[in-house]
Parts: structure tokens; C-alpha cells; sequence
């Protein structure tokens, strides 16, 4: 199903999908427990839509109706050890004792926060992260693109790569413009772009017109209708349902963390001689206290 989703946003499925309904599969792929357990009513009040768009949707995809469509999920998280965490996190924190006003955020955020980070969890697959942490690792040159909130993953992304490998940036640190960068850069390079809903168009811009001109794109994101989704490479994507505010970052920064540790063990003797060689250089400028 997950398969599905993507190949129906990259219009490479026998079935097609209006954009609204590849949304709702998308977020459904994105979200199996709460697929499998909530009635179609809570369903269609967490995807804000009418149950009937459920059951068009299960039609649509071959199935008898929303019970049958739903069978799909159930049987997918019936005795799945990857599930269980995200089942048990809610529970912990919710045996805690009562804080009190000025706590209270914080505990619901950080509940919210474990439940993002099982639930990209539960979608990582092992072939994908093994090639985006050797593409990171190998390809001549990775330049990082992300706004707004995500320039701060963005920047956390760029920094972290360059402690273990050379020729890594923001894509337009130098504020040249964009399609400069993307002019400096040569097939087989790596351009990471990030962005969640409400998508950033510019971003989703990069990522089509650097996989158009042979470049390997990574994309961090939410869904699987993602407009980032249809151009990467390899696309991981990381929920960001939350109390806060705007979307929560916290799983994504998780993600990001994961992701570079994979590059340093792709890049072994040689992550740990670039280490030290930023080390030199931060003890001879004295950075440190």
C-alpha cells in the first residue's frame, strides 16, 4: 500500500487518484495503527473529511469497502513487534502523575513528539537509508535546501555532514540565487531538500528541476503525496502531528541525527580522520572553553 501511494503521486499505477484522495492514502499509509483501530467516523474527523470520501477512496482502490480496505492495516500491525513501542509510549506517559499548567505542554509535546518518531519508525526501510547514507557519504559534492522552519533542519543537516566529509553546504548559503547553485553542481551530486505541508513551492521546485538535470535528490517528508516525494531518489518521511504550533520538528531532528550517524559508519576511518582534523582546527582557533 505504501508502494501504491508513491507510484500513484509519480502517475507510474494502473490506478490514478484525484489529489485530494492521493492525500488522504497518503496520510492513511503514513499513520497504519490509527488506520487499523479508529472507526471511519474518527478517521474522517482526523483527515478532516466526509466518511463517504473514505469509502469512495476504499472503492476506488479495488475494494469491496471501507471494512475490507481497512482489513489491509489491521493485518499489517496484528502482532508487529515495530508497533509496540508506539502503542506503549502513550500509556507511560499518560500513568504519570498530573503536571501541573506550566508542565503540562511540555508532557503532551513530548508524548506527541514519541509518537512522530515511532511512527517514522514503523516506515524506514533499510535499503533506502543504505543508499541515501552511501550517496551522502560518496557522491562529490551534497548541497542541503530547506526554508522557513526548515532552515534550521537544513543547517543542522549541512553541519553535521560537513564534520565527517568535505564539499558540503546550504544550497544557496551565499545567497547567489538558487538556479546558480543548482548550475554548479554536476549529475551523480546529492541536493537533501526538505519541507512538510504546507509545502514550500520553491523547495518542491529544487527538488523536481535538480532530479531533471541527473542529480540525486534525498527528500525529508511527511507523506507520500508529498510533492517532494515524486522527484527523490530516496524520500523519507517523518510525521509531524503535534500540539505545537506550527509542525514539530522534533522527529525530524531524530531523523536527521539517525541519518548522519549512518554516514559517518558508510565513511568509518575516514569520518573519524575528518573528525579529528576539525578538532585541530577548533583547538588552534581557540573556539572552544
Amino acid at each position: 500500500m505504501r508502494a501504491l501511494a508513491l507510484d500513484i503521486g509519480r502517475d507510474e499505477a494502473t490506478i490514478s487518484l484525484g489529489a485530494k484522495a492521493h492525500g488522504v492514502l497518503a496520510r492513511l499509509v503514513g499513520m497504519p495503527e490509527q488506520a487499523a483501530v479508529r472507526s471511519i467516523s474518527e478517521l474522517a474527523a482526523l483527515l478532516d473529511v466526509n466518511a463517504s470520501t473514505l469509502t469512495r477512496l476504499a472503492k476506488r482502490l479495488g475494494f469491496l469497502g471501507f471494512s475490507d480496505f481497512q482489513s489491509v492495516f489491521r493485518d499489517a500491525i496484528a502482532d508487529d513487534a515495530r508497533y509496540f513501542y508506539s502503542r506503549q509510549v502513550g500509556r507511560l506517559l499518560k500513568a504519570e502523575a498530573g503536571p501541573v499548567a506550566e508542565i503540562a505542554p511540555f508532557a503532551r509535546l513530548a508524548e506527541e513528539s514519541a509518537a512522530n518518531v515511532q511512527g517514522f519508525l514503523a516506515e524506514l526501510e533499510p535499503a533506502a537509508l543504505a543508499g541515501a547514507a552511501r550517496a551522502l557519504a560518496r557522491a562529490r559534492r551534497v548541497r542541503v535546501h530547506g526554508v522557513r522552519q526548515f532552515h534550521a533542519l537544513a543547517s543542522f543537516l549541512a553541519y553535521g555532514l560537513g564534520l565527517v566529509r568535505g564539499d558540503v553546504a546550504l544550497l544557496d548559503a551565499p545567497r547567489l540565487g538558487v538556479a546558480e547553485a543548482l548550475a554548479q553542481l554536476e549529475p551523480g551530486d546529492v541536493v537533501v531538500v526538505a519541507s512538510c505541508a504546507p509545502y514550500t513551492r520553491s523547495v518542491a521546485r529544487v527538488a523536481e528541476v535538480a532530479a531533471a538535470g541527473g542529480l540525486a535528490v534525498i527528500a525529508v517528508t511527511d507523506t507520500r503525496s508529498s510533492p517532494l516525494a515524486g522527484p527523490a531518489r530516496h524520500a523519507f518521511f517523518i510525521p509531524h502531528a503535534s500540539s505545537f504550533y506550527s509542525n514539530s520538528m522534533a522527529a525530524y531532528v531524530v531523523f536527521a541525527e539517525g541519518l548522519l550517524n549512518l554516514v559517518a559508519r558508510e565513511l568509518g576511518d575516514e569520518a573519524a580522520t575528518a573528525l579529528a582534523e576539525r578538532e585541530r582546527w577548533i583547538a588552534g582557533m581557540n573556539v572552544e572553553m
